[in-house]
């Protein structure tokens, strides 16, 4: 399985972007799947989960803001992020959990004015 993030960039605060991953293989649908991120300096950190049920879970930095998705018949999961701010400035990866942990080679978003 390989997994091909894209769709960061630059945007003003406040702004809004949506992150891509489009994963290999014929079993997407039962993979837990999961948007990581990682700031300059910082320790990489969850942002988001999604499960096969379509189940979500989400770090507190991203809930009301950031949304989860998946689409099992383009192997893709997404991730809506709205009302950015300068401290949601990192590089974001997609990653599978279900078995082998598998990353993507990870997007950058900055957030600046």
């Amino acid at each position: 399985v390989q997994l091909q993030a894209s769709g960061g960039g630059l945007v003003q605060p406040g702004g809004s972007l949506r992150l891509s991953c489009v994963a290999s293989g014929s079993i997407f649908s039962t993979y837990v799947m999961g948007w990581y991120r990682q700031a300059p300096g910082k320790q990489r950190e969850l942002v988001a989960l999604i499960a096969s049920t379509g189940t979500t879970t989400y770090a507190e930095s991203a809930k009301g803001r950031f949304t989860i998705s998946r689409d099992n018949a383009k192997n893709t999961v997404y991730l809506q992020m709205n009302s950015l701010k300068p401290e949601d400035t990192a590089v974001y990866y997609c990653r599978k959990l279900s078995g082998t942990s598998i990353w993507g080679q990870g997007t950058l978003v900055t957030v600046s004015s």
